[in-house]
This record gives C-alpha cells, sequence and structure tokens, in this order.
C-alpha cells in the first residue's frame, strides 16, 4: 500500500496544505486557490460504490435516485469529497473491507492533482452498522437508560471500531424528539423529551467524537413531527414549538458537545424543506448557534428539492438551493452537486464564492482529520496485515458495555402480582413470536436489519442469544418449556393450542411480544414502518388475552421500536417488561432481571398509552392537552414518562430549598435525601421537573429540567441537588423570542412525569428578560456520597 503522491517547494519543503505546523485555516487557503471549480465541486459529494437501482435499497427512492453502480475510477479524476459505507452496504470482512477501503482511498488520491483523500462515512446509530461488529441497543434504550455517562462510553467505543478500520464519519446520533410514536422512526429517537434527548444526544456526540470520529446530528429539524406520523410526510408544527421542543437537543450538541456535522432533515415545516432553508441552516445554526462544521445532505435530499418537494424546476435549481441555504456535501451520491451544479454557476444561478465557502468548510474538517497531512497513510495500522478475520469488532469489552446498556435499558412498568423475579426452580412456559428469534432483539439500524436482509445466506455475524436461550442460562435449575403461539404479523392462530398448552403446564408464562425491525414496510418498526395505531401488530394480543384466560400468571414482555397501548392487557397480567430493541447482549440483561441477578432501573422516555388511539400525545402538554371534562377521549397514558419501578422501595426525604426567590438572571438551589428502605440494592431516578402557572402564553403543565441516577445499597442514603439557572424558565413568548419572566414557578422532583415527591414554589423576581443562544442549558446535579 502506497502513500499519497508528495506536492513538495522547489528547496524539498511539503507543500503548505500538507505542512501540519501551519495553521488550519492557512492550509486550506493555501489549497483552495489552486483549486479549479470542477475540482472544488468534487469536494462536495459523496460515492456510492455499492448500491444499485434494484429496489432493494436502505435509503428512501434509491431504486429511482441510484442509476447504475457508479464507476470510481472515472468519478474521481478530480478529486472526491466522501465515500459512502464501504462496510454498510454489503456483508465484508472487516480487514478484507479496510483494506478495499484503503486501495480505493489510494486510487482517489492518486488521481487528483492535490493528493486529497475522501471521508468514508458509515451510519452508527446502534453500533457501527457493519458486518460483525458489536449491535448495542437502539436510541429509545438509551433514553430508558437516563444515564448520559454510559451512552458517552457506548459511543467512544462505537467510534474507536470505526476509526480502527478506516472510517472517519458516523451519521448519529438522531435528535428528533418523539411527537407521535406511530412514527416507524421512533426507535431512532432518544424519547419524547427535549431535555432528556439533548443531554443523551451530547453525551453520544462527545464520546464518538472522542474516538477521532465526526458525529453528525441528524435529522435538523422537524422531521418527527410530520402529519400522522409517516415517513417524509409534511410537518405542521408552529415556530413556538419548533423553538421550545425540537430544537433544544441540536442546540445543546452544538454548544455544549462541538459537534462537527449536521444532516438536513427531509421534512418540510410549514411548506419549506429543510434543505433549502437558509434561516435554519445558515441563519440559526451557524451565525446565531456558532457552528463551524458541514452540513451534508440526508440521502437524495437535494434532489428531493425538486422530485418530491416541488419547489426546484431543475437539478441545477435544487443544487442551488441547497448551496446557498447553508448545505456542503451532496450524499449519499452524485446527483444535483455534480454538472448541475457546475452549470448552476456557469449560467449565474450560483455564484462561485458560494461554492468556495462549502469547499473550505469540506476541506477545514479533512484537514482537522489529518487527512492533509504529509504522513496521512490511507491503511489503518490495525489492518496492516489485511488477513481476513484479523479484525475483531465485537470485543469481549465492547460486549459487556453493550450488555450494562442493555440491562439499564430494562423498564420495569408493573409487578402488581410480585410475581418477578421469577423463581430459580419455577416451571416457566417461555411463550411468543419473539421468544425464540434473535432478531427481536435488534433495530432498523443494526446490519442484520438494515443490510443482512438482503443477503439470508449470511449469518448474522455476531452472537445474539434470544430469551429463552438467556432464561435457560440464567436459571438452569428451572423447568422451561417453549412454544411460539403465532407470528409477528398476520392472523394466524393455529399455534395458540401449544401455547396454551405450554402456559397450563407451568407456573408462570412469559410472553415475548413486540416488533420486527425493517425497512421501508418490510418490518413493523423502522424507517418507513409507520402504524396506524399502536395495537400491537398480528395477533399477538389475542394471544395474550387467551394466556392471561389460562390463570397461569402471565409476565408480559415487550421488545419493541415504540410503545403499544396496553391498556387492555394490563388489569390481566402479572407483570409488564418494556425494553427497546436491546442489541445482542439483550437476552442475558433480560433474563439477568427477570430472574432477579440484576435489579431493574430503566425508566421510560416515552409514554405508553391506553388505548391504541388519541394520538399524537406527549406528556409535554398544556392543560387542555390533558383529561378535560370537554372531550370524552381521556389522553391520559397508562404509565407515563419517566415511569419505572425496582425489586427494592426509596423513601424521599429532608426537601430543602435554598431560597424563595431568585433574579430572572439567577439561579435557584434545591434537593432531597434518597433512603433504600428494600431489603436489595438498586437505582432510583430522581427527575426535577418546572411548570410555569402563568405565563404570556400555554405552557406545558411540566417539563423534564434535569435527573440523576441514584445507586443504593439497602439502608443507605444519599443526597440529590440541583442547581436550576433561571434560564430554564425561558420560553417563546408571544412575539416570537425567549423570555425569562418574573412570577411563580413550580418546581417538583418526580419519580416520573405523573409521580410528584416533593414541590416548592418559588419565584422570579426582576425584570423580563430577553435570553439568547449563550443561555445556560442545563441543571447542574450533584450527587452525595452514600451513607448509612
Amino acid at each position: 500500500m502506497t502513500s499519497p503522491p508528495h506536492h513538495a517547494d522547489p528547496v524539498g519543503r511539503p507543500a503548505p496544505w500538507r505542512d501540519a505546523s501551519l495553521p488550519v485555516a492557512q492550509r486550506v487557503g493555501e489549497l483552495l486557490a489552486r483549486m479549479t471549480l470542477r475540482e472544488k465541486a468534487a469536494q462536495l459529494y459523496g460515492v456510492w460504490v455499492g448500491a444499485d437501482d434494484s429496489g432493494e435499497g436502505v435509503a428512501p427512492h434509491q431504486h429511482d435516485m441510484t442509476v447504475e453502480p457508479p464507476d470510481l475510477d472515472a468519478l474521481v479524476e478530480h478529486g472526491l469529497g466522501q465515500l459512502t459505507r464501504p462496510f454498510g452496504t454489503t456483508p465484508v470482512d472487516p480487514a478484507m473491507g479496510a483494506l478495499a477501503l484503503a486501495r480505493s482511498q489510494e486510487r482517489i488520491t492518486a488521481a487528483n492533482r492535490f493528493a486529497i483523500p475522501a471521508i468514508a462515512h458509515e451510519e452508527c446509530l446502534a453500533g457501527f452498522t457493519a458486518w460483525t461488529a458489536t449491535i448495542y441497543p437502539v436510541p429509545l434504550a438509551w433514553g430508558a437508560t437516563f444515564d448520559p455517562d454510559l451512552v458517552e462510553r457506548m459511543a467512544a467505543q462505537i467510534g474507536a471500531s470505526m476509526r480502527s478500520v478506516g472510517v472517519h464519519q458516523g451519521l448519529a446520533p438522531v435528535l428528533d424528539v418523539t411527537r407521535d410514536p406511530r412514527w416507524g422512526r421512533t426507535e431512532e429517537t432518544m424519547g419524547e423529551d427535549p431535555y432528556l434527548v439533548a443531554t443523551l444526544g451530547t453525551a453520544y456526540v462527545r464520546g464518538l467524537q472522542s474516538a477521532g470520529v465526526v458525529a453528525t446530528l441528524k435529522h435538523f429539524v422537524g422531521y418527527s413531527a410530520s402529519r400522522g406520523a409517516r415517513n417524509l410526510a409534511p410537518a405542521s408544527v408552529g415556530p413556538r414549538e419548533t423553538a421550545d421542543v425540537l430544537l433544544p437537543p441540536f442546540e445543546m450538541a452544538v454548544r455544549h458537545g462541538g459537534v462537527r456535522s449536521v444532516m438536513h432533515s427531509y421534512a418540510d415545516v410549514d411548506g419549506v424543506p429543510a434543505a433549502a432553508d437558509r434561516s435554519l441552516l445558515t441563519g440559526l445554526l451557524r451565525e446565531r448557534w456558532g457552528f463551524t462544521g458541514t452540513v451534508v445532505a440526508d440521502y437524495f435530499g437535494i434532489a428531493f428539492l425538486r422530485t418530491l418537494h416541488g419547489v426546484a424546476g431543475t437539478d441545477a435549481d435544487a443544487a442551488a438551493l441547497a448551496l446557498q441555504a447553508g448545505v456542503d456535501v451532496e450524499l449519499p451520491t452524485v446527483h444535483c452537486f455534480g454538472p448541475p451544479l457546475l452549470e448552476a454557476v456557469r449560467t449565474g444561478l450560483l455564484p462561485e464564492a458560494a461554492v468556495d465557502t462549502a469547499v473550505r468548510r469540506v476541506l477545514t474538517q479533512k484537514c482537522e482529520l489529518g487527512l492533509l497531512d504529509e504522513d496521512w497513510t490511507p491503511l489503518p495500522a490495525a489492518v496492516s496485515a489485511g488477513e481476513r478475520g484479523s479484525i475483531d469488532l465485537d470485543p469481549p469489552e465492547n460486549r459487556a458495555l453493550a450488555r450494562r446498556v442493555a440491562e439499564e435499558s430494562v423498564v420495569l412498568l408493573a409487578n402488581d402480582a410480585a410475581v418477578l423475579p421469577l423463581g430459580a426452580t419455577a416451571r416457566i412456559a417461555v411463550v411468543g413470536p419473539l421468544a425464540d428469534d434473535p432478531n427481536a432483539m435488534l433495530g432498523c439500524y443494526s446490519f442484520p436489519a438494515h443490510v443482512g436482509t438482503h443477503h439470508p445466506e449470511v449469518p448474522l455475524g455476531v452472537e445474539v442469544p434470544t430469551v429463552l436461550a438467556a432464561l435457560r442460562r440464567e436459571l438452569p435449575r428451572a423447568e422451561i418449556t417453549h412454544a411460539a403461539g403465532c407470528a409477528v404479523t398476520g392472523d394466524d392462530e393455529t399455534g395458540f393450542a401449544a401455547a396454551l398448552h405450554a402456559a397450563e403446564e407451568a407456573d408462570v408464562c412469559v410472553l415475548v411480544l413486540g416488533d420486527r425491525a425493517g425497512l421501508f414496510g418490510r418490518g413493523t418498526s423502522g424507517e418507513g414502518c409507520d402504524a396506524t395505531d399502536l395495537t400491537l401488530p398480528g395477533s399477538q394480543e389475542r394471544l395474550a388475552h387467551a394466556l392471561a384466560a389460562t390463570g397461569t400468571p402471565v409476565v408480559l414482555v415487550l421488545l419493541t421500536g415504540r410503545p403499544y397501548a396496553l391498556g387492555g392487557l394490563a388489569p390481566r397480567v402479572a407483570a409488564q417488561v418494556q425494553m427497546f430493541f436491546p442489541g445482542e447482549e439483550g437476552g442475558p440483561a433480560l433474563a439477568g432481571v427477570l430472574g432477579g441477578r440484576v435489579a431493574p432501573s430503566g425508566r421510560l422516555p416515552v409514554s405508553v398509552p391506553r388505548g391504541p388511539g388519541g394520538q399524537p400525545w406527549t406528556y409535554l402538554a398544556a392543560p387542555l392537552g390533558l383529561r378535560s371534562e370537554v372531550s370524552a377521549v381521556d389522553p391520559t397514558p397508562l404509565h407515563p414518562f419517566g415511569h419505572g419501578l425496582s425489586y427494592t422501595r426509596f423513601e424521599w426525604t429532608d426537601l430543602r430549598l435554598a431560597d424563595e426567590e431568585a433574579s430572572t438572571d439567577g439561579e435557584l438551589r434545591l434537593g432531597c435525601a434518597v433512603r433504600n428502605t428494600g431489603a436489595r440494592a438498586g437505582t432510583e431516578v430522581v427527575q426535577l421537573y418546572l411548570g410555569d402557572p402563568v405565563a404570556r402564553v400555554a405552557r406545558p403543565l411540566r417539563k423534564l429540567i434535569g435527573y440523576a441516577r441514584v445507586a443504593l445499597e439497602p439502608g443507605q442514603e444519599r443526597r440529590v441537588e440541583f442547581t436550576v439557572p433561571a434560564d430554564l424558565a425561558a420560553y417563546t413568548g408571544p412575539e416570537g423570542r425567549a423570555i425569562v419572566e418574573p412570577g411563580e414557578l413550580v418546581l417538583e422532583l418526580a419519580a416520573s412525569s405523573s409521580d410528584i415527591r416533593h414541590t416548592v414554589r418559588p419565584h422570579l423576581v426582576g425584570p423580563v428578560r430577553e435570553v439568547d443562544h449563550t443561555r445556560r442549558l442545563t441543571a447542574p446535579v450533584t450527587v452525595a456520597p452514600p451513607r448509612s
């Protein structure tokens, strides 16, 4: 493997853009000044070598937008901005894939005058989306952990795996806030609360970028607020909801996480597609928030300005609209930023200065990644041997962390009959379509669900124990039988009889129901797999009712990508456990909780509805959005946001509020003590909510502004203290500006959004303040060491 050609001045010094001792801006300026328009444009798009037009793709309209597999050699004469998914398009051995990627980079650098490599990007939503790489829980499961430190550690591991094989950019995290869980991509979100999404998403950014991989926020903005929860549907969302609910996670990730890339949304918000919205991509993101990285297109999103949104008449129009709005890179492959962009410049539709601006950002990122350094080499050290099987992307330390995330994500919704933990010698019937299926653990963006489904001859690539296998390992003295009962989808009930017989002969029935992840209608959850209501798919609910009628206690376990309506089932089952696609170690994690070795500590990142209709609904509602005498529809959930039980008991005492009032530019301090009064170790999640009883616009009854996980041994107590900046009371007023105003606040320390343990009513005093992007975004929390 050779290094890229060296460009040097007459005295043998490296070309200035390759001199790492010079400032980045100088290096980029020297290079940009020497480039032709064609060479500049080549830096603004990717190439997807493995894609085809078969229709069996992994991106919307791939079959429409991809004419034929591109010829890399023909496209790199003038350079190349990005290589799209060299590992995430087909199954490839990691070492062979890294070697192939290095050879592609060698071809790219040898072909262009300045030896500029491409940035290689991959999906990393539930781990590095590559064959044999660790499959972690999906983001909705991260939300259930309420544990930013753990999410940051996970992201660092994911980034290290990616960088070890030559990948530079990851297309995660998703910072869309759930607005309607019928949306198929709910599993990709971290929940229905912007503060939870913001803090966990920012932690992910820090972790991934600590490994030298560029994180990419998506989807900026409004994608999750589509009408009817339909994928790519228009979003009817006002500026206040956008500002106060949808934008905060992105702002925190930019300001606190230092994220280096942002992906525009497919959505049009009030008729304006994000890819053509200069006020969003330049005015807000860059000029107000100070973002200096790259904005990349969601796949085919620039061409969609013509084909789907109808705001561009030609591809040249689309290129000009997107580039001037602030989109720097077209992904996944060249369409509008190739010849159409050149045409737009030649005809005066697009000034070349706009091209220069985008190229400067792309080259700056390549320089920061070390791709322009004199000693850069296309072959990572980990693959120098180039032997098949020589790279392990699923080492024991990755699996151990994947299990930890999965364990913390288990939410015990109900345990009415105290049937859990299961007895070590019990007779257990393990029933349900997902009880003995490894795919039950995997989300849409896991490699097996995303790509592997098109290669049925290829094994999963990692070990994924099923619930049945994990329970047999966890409880070796128990008598465990199994029957599927039914499929995930369809009306076939011929398997009911065997399932009922197994339950009747058992002391307890563990019923495992839920989703199968897929793409564009090939699953019940995932991208393009939107639901009309929140009834469990197929005949699964009928199976549950039939099993409950046997009289054997039923433990309902849900492995899903969204919450489902459980109001009809809840009174008939003995316990309810929720997991959101928990990844390769999900089976052992669940078995550990069911058997009692692991204490459940997950909390709901989304509300569990009582009935399948009445959507959309989240806990972030003003009084008229809650149960009301003026409507016959009661939207009150069965289990609220933040809910989750333990195997022990906690007592919250000694509430303290440092001051009864603070200025509108000051801060408040409050806290309480939490004691484990039970006989087992456990973790409580203390949640802090803020309410504003009198405001200039209708406000949510409460919103999350802080939280802390508190681990306690039996008899231990720890004190939890929050510092609340007045800035967290800011909201978008009638004039469209964010304000903090004087008056009473309600601060609640709670175990969920409807389980309030302590309430205080401090006052803010002073003038109304208008706040901007410099406002404080978090409520720092301290958890004291335990004491008995």
